[in-house]
């Protein structure tokens, strides 16, 4: 363990902080200050984590991640064995310590009655660490089966699985039909959040190993997948739950309403350098953003860096409360009021907003709304009476999605689909048709990037098994493993 009375000499957390708003705002860098691994706060902290006997993140993290040994090791400035401790759990913890909501923090011990260990930051630190020293390296597997693999999707599942395979010894090719891996983590995620260059090197990692990437090809158009099934001995289907909720109003079919995610996938192409024609942009405009969750998050701070005249976020709820409420108790992960980095830059949120029309003639200009009221049943409707309009030159739909695109899949290889729109699949990841596997959203729906590595790496272990027989590959997950909060 690490301090035996770090917890009692150190009471408060502390992070690193954030850039002041006025710079961050005037490029798309990471918001946090430059991390150092040797700054004193970062070993108090860590050193925070308590001997707990049961050390309940490990069950609140879907990867099981080893936290109080790698916090053990980081008080203790072992960080080559601080990452190999985080690695042997999760292929990627550059990404979840920067866009992870942290459910482990949520079960942490000592948080019954102090705030909880900083096990994000920590995380963050020592991957950043490990590759500033050089100690991640490509683990080339030792043989080759002779088995092939496609892994069809580039998010953090797909790549999860790809990995995992390649280093037990398959031939594995990962297909993507945007012009660059990475999925939603490259076209999803603004670069205030995740900066790109954490992608590129993890995928040159991977590319030693012998992961063969092919962008720009989409699968069921390009390529079918009945001929993909002919030319792999097993297929890895990971292309997310992208299709958008709709939100049905009159006037949704006016210009100026987009989804969410069509708005972010420009900006952060115009950031990679890309150009894009008619590109959907907030500068000089009254921006009303539905939905307050990560993506409305966003939104919000895409909307402000490109020069809004005002952003306004609308969610439809109640406003969480501050503190644990009593029916969410620990180690439960509770729905709190949060404020993102983006909510400290700018805008307004209002709470109890229910969006009853999009109003303009061609165009979106103003939005009516209207107060929520709870019906008995547990819908959500507007209040009748108290109807108000505010401007709105550009709408971002942020409400979620409802599932995978798979009218492709289901006409060409006849998977079997879930009640709810998500691919069809045993404990073991296994779809209806035999060798074919799904993780992450496309099987389980809208979840977490942690859950979808965990999804990645039990699929991967699923489908070297189908394979070889046997494997040595960890599956931390099952299929039907319920999250505590998806």
């Amino acid at each position: 363990m690490a301090d035996p009375r770090g917890f009692l000499k150190v009471r408060e957390r502390e992070l690193p902080p954030n850039r002041p708003v006025e710079v961050r705002l005037r490029d798309w860098k990471d918001v946090h200050a430059h991390r150092e691994a040797g700054q004193p706060f970062l070993k108090e902290q860590a050193g925070r984590c308590m001997d707990c006997g049961i050390p309940f993140c490990h069950n609140g993290c879907p990867l099981g991640n080893l936290i109080p040994e790698w916090n053990d090791l980081v008080w203790r400035g072992q960080w080559s064995d601080a990452i190999e401790r985080l690695h042997a759990t999760n292929n990627f913890p550059e990404f979840t310590g920067r866009i992870c909501p942290a459910p482990c923090e949520s079960s942490c011990v000592l948080g019954i009655n102090q705030p909880p260990v900083t096990i994000k930051n920590v995380e963050v630190s020592i991957i950043d660490e490990a590759f500033d020293r050089g100690f991640v390296h490509p683990q080339v597997p030792q043989r080759l089966t002779g088995h092939t693999v496609a892994v069809v999707g580039s998010g953090p599942a797909g790549l999860a699985a790809a990995q995992q395979l390649t280093r037990a010894g398959h031939t594995v090719a990962v297909y993507e039909r945007d012009d660059e891996i990475g999925g939603l983590l490259r076209y999803g995620v603004p670069d205030f959040k995740l900066e790109k260059l954490h992608i590129d090197r993890r995928l040159q990692q991977m590319s030693s190993e012998g992961t063969r990437f092919r962008p720009g090809v989409e699968i069921g158009r390009d390529v079918t997948w009945e001929q993909l099934q002919a030319r792999y001995d097993a297929i890895v289907v990971a292309t997310g739950a992208t299709v958008p909720r709709e939100l049905r109003v009159p006037g949704n079919d006016l210009a100026g309403v987009h989804p969410a995610m069509e708005y972010l996938h420009q900006a952060n192409a115009v950031v990679a350098g890309k150009p894009v024609p008619g590109q959907i942009t907030a500068e000089g405009k009254h921006v009303v953003i539905i939905g307050g969750g990560d993506t409305g998050s966003d939104c919000l701070g895409t909307a402000l860096r490109q020069g809004a005249a005002s952003v306004t976020t609308l969610a439809i709820g109640k406003r969480p409360p501050q503190e644990r409420p009593a029916h969410q108790p620990w180690p439960t992960d509770p729905i709190l009021f949060e404020v993102s980095s983006s909510h400290e830059e700018g805008g307004e949120r209002a709470y109890l907003a229910s969006t009853v029309e999009f109003v303009g003639e061609e165009k979106v200009e103003r939005l009516r709304l209207a107060v929520t009221q709870y019906l008995p049943d547990g819908r959500r409707v507007p209040t009748p009476g108290t109807e108000r309009e505010i401007p709105a030159d550009l709408v971002l739909v942020a409400m979620g999605f409802t599932g995978p695109e798979t009218s492709a899949l289901t006409a060409q290889l006849g998977v079997e689909l879930t009640e709810r729109g998500t691919v069809r699949r045993s404990d073991d990841f296994a779809t209806t048709v035999p060798g074919v596997f799904v993780a992450g959203d496309a099987g389980r729906g809208q979840s977490l990037v942690v859950w979808a590595i965990a999804e990645g790496r039990a699929a991967a272990a699923a489908v070297d098994t189908y394979l070889s027989g046997s494997t040595e590959l960890p599956a931390p997950v099952t299929a039907s493993t319920v999250a505590m909060r998806p």
